[in-house]
């Protein structure tokens, strides 16, 4: 059993999995890290500052809503934990994790489809590759 798990998530479809993986897992009296990582664009010749601040909004209120709708699926008894950042998700996760004294991140092996997909498969990989502690992966379909 393990007093600290972070959950990272993207707002995909799989949180129920994750969610009864980490539950079981958890210690008594332990804590439960909800994470999400808003991404941070920047302006270019390409896009105006004012259309690039509305985006970065927009990624930021996915990041909360992602969440608020993973840690709504615990069991009001758990202690959870909601926590949003702005950066790049596999070197934030780590800070996280780093900074929260967490002993175990729990991440997702898919999330969304097409490229969010793609980017999710890379953000885990980086995680498994640079982590300090214990990953667990979960294989969702």
């Amino acid at each position: 059993m393990y007093k600290k798990i972070l959950l990272p998530t993207d707002g995909s479809d799989y949180a129920e999995q994750e969610v009864e993986r980490v539950s079981r897992l958890i210690a008594d009296g332990g804590e439960i890290i909800v994470l999400s990582v808003a991404g941070k664009l920047t302006s270019s010749a390409f896009q105006s500052g004012r259309k690039v601040r509305k985006m970065n909004e927009r990624l930021l209120k996915e990041a909360k809503d992602a969440v608020e709708h993973m840690a709504d699926k615990f069991d009001s008894s758990l202690n959870v934990k909601k926590i949003v950042r702005t950066g790049f998700a596999a070197e934030t996760i780590n800070e996280v994790a780093a900074e929260e004294g967490v002993e175990l991140i729990v991440i997702s092996a898919s999330g969304k489809s097409g490229l969010h997909r793609f980017i999710l498969g890379s953000v885990t990989e980086e995680v498994l590759k640079t982590a300090d502690i214990d990953v667990l992966l979960v294989h969702n379909s």
